[in-house]
């Protein structure tokens, strides 16, 4: 049996930590902070809550899969099925036209772009069906199964000529739609997570794909639930679980971890997960030098009461800056509560900016939450969008699931395959497929 002690307990390190105990493994869970959950722990305050992070995922198979394989199924477990978004979110643009952009249906897509104008629906589809190629190979090769770029066999063709690919996601978006508005819808995806298209590889923009062949999902009751969920997993499964103990680096001998240092003195382990920034630790600060955390958004959670404008899913505002208008928190009767997410050039308060675009809420504010981009990377011991795109080269430079570290792994937002619920959940997996059973 290894000793394992798992750095970081946000959805990748419970993740892991879940999976690996589930295998036989003596776990250990280190978290920094007073309390698990990392981007999926909720925002509290006045009677209000709101998600932290994500409020919906793609591919919800990931986190069956992950409840499934270390214990009891979701569904049993939140005692209700995972909520299917009929509406994935609303596009709003500057010339006052708008799109319902639909899930799961690539015939109600077409309607959808219909009624901006006559034939977009039919240009959008011919974009999205290019990733269906895009999205087999990536499953095959990176997303389901671990990759090690520094080995010559560790990187199958397929992949090596996907990621060889030189045209960014800009430039596929200016030549596949004349109309500026798709190119928008298209983009968002990256755009909100804190990248420029022109360092985007053109490959990456598979999520358009995954939004339309498997939609938008919800939890019920939020993304807190899945946090309360796992942290009680990690009694199940018999991890010890220490908050408030802070990771300063790993402890390296002979070339292989031996340990962790942490603000409490060293630890000792078999193998390491590290759930958080590399940049974090210097023993592996030095293997991501060429790499960037993508920044978090501006946030601010808001308690409202009284009339508001009706808002049921997502809005977008495509405007400088950009605003997204998430209305999934829960609230006191009588009330309401919505976050709001600030991208581009934000010279002004985000109410202020937003009420320009006839969403005006400044008056019934009862309770209100700002976070900055820093606050947030402070307070989840890194960013939650991972690794920032600066080009086709990105995908190569990222740690995970292996590390140049012997028995040193990667998972979480900023080891592969990425950011996002689905891929911080399936990085999990991949570092028990690496690791197997005790």
């Amino acid at each position: 049996m290894a000793r394992i002690i798992v750095i970081g307990a946000g959805l990748g390190g419970l993740a892991s930590a879940a999976r690996l105990a589930k295998q036989g493994h003596d776990v250990a869970l280190l978290e920094a902070s007073d309390r698990l959950g990392g981007a999926i722990a909720p925002v509290e305050q006045d009677g209000f809550t709101w998600d932290g992070g994500p409020t919906s995922t793609l591919l919800p198979a990931a986190l069956r899969d992950l409840f499934r394989k270390t214990g009891r199924p979701l569904e049993t477990e939140l005692g209700a099925d995972l909520e299917p978004m009929p509406v994935l979110r609303e596009h709003r643009f500057a010339d006052g036209t708008s799109v319902q952009l639909p899930g799961g249906s690539r015939a109600a897509q077409i309607t959808a772009f219909d009624e901006l104008g006559a034939g977009l629906g039919e240009k959008w589809v011919s974009h999205v069906d290019r990733y269906a190629e895009v999205w087999e190979r990536l499953r095959k090769h990176y997303v389901e199964a671990p990759w090690h770029p520094d080995r010559p066999d560790g990187v199958p063709r397929e992949l090596a000529e996907l990621f060889a690919i030189r045209e960014t996601l800009h430039k596929r978006l200016r030549h596949d739609f004349r109309d500026e508005r798709l190119a928008l819808v298209a983009g968002f995806p990256h755009v909100n997570a804190g990248h420029d298209l022109r360092n985007v590889p053109s490959w990456a923009g598979v999520d358009v794909y995954l939004e339309q062949c498997f939609g938008g999902w919800r939890v019920p009751g939020g993304f807190r639930r899945v946090r309360d969920l796992l942290a009680a997993r990690m009694a199940t499964r018999k991890v010890t679980v220490r908050t408030g103990v802070r990771v300063e680096d790993l402890v390296v001998r002979d070339g292989r971890v031996a340990g962790v240092r942490t603000d409490e003195g060293d630890a000792d382990a078999d193998q390491v997960v590290v759930a958080i920034d590399p940049r974090r630790l210097p023993a592996l600060a030095r293997h991501v030098e060429r790499t960037m955390p993508a920044i978090p958004p501006v946030v601010s959670h808001l308690g409202l009461a009284g009339e508001i404008p009706e808002i049921t899913q997502d809005v977008v505002i495509h405007a400088e800056p950009m605003i997204i208008v998430r209305p999934n928190g829960t609230a006191p009767d009588g009330h309401t509560a919505w976050t709001l997410h600030g991208r581009g050039k934000i010279a002004e308060d985000l109410l202020t900016a937003l009420a320009r675009h006839k969403i005006d809420v400044r008056d019934r504010i009862v309770s209100q939450v700002d976070l900055s981009p820093r606050e947030q990377v402070e307070r989840w011991n890194g960013s939650p969008m991972g690794v920032l795109w600066q080009g086709r080269s990105t995908v190569r430079h990222r740690l995970g699931p292996a590390t140049p570290i012997a028995g040193v792994y990667v998972a979480g937002a900023h080891g592969a395959p990425g950011a996002g619920v689905p891929m911080v959940t399936q990085s999990a997996a991949l570092v028990a497929q690496l690791i197997g059973p005790a």
